[in-house]
């Protein structure tokens, strides 16, 4: 239980750094996919992929993140 404290607090500069008061973040463990939300439901009305990054947006705001092949974003943490 420490280890997950420990790791939310690790996080805890990057979360305060987002541009969201809320964030929901969903894995699919199977497909190894991140799915980052800034607004729920998200209503993208555009999508644009950069290699295996799906940056979704309404209007000029980015509402969500998908991350395709998200372990490998991880190094070494697992």
């Amino acid at each position: 239980m420490g280890e997950i404290i420990a790791d939310v607090l690790q996080s805890v500069p990057h979360l305060l750094n987002m541009r969201s008061n809320h964030i929901w973040i969903d894995y699919d463990q199977d497909g190894d996919v991140l799915y980052v939300s800034f607004r729920k439901p998200q209503h993208a009305d555009d999508s644009e992929m950069n290699e295996n990054i799906i940056t979704h947006y309404s209007g000029d705001q980015i509402v969500g993140i998908t991350v395709i092949g998200a372990k490998k974003y991880a190094g070494e943490i697992l």
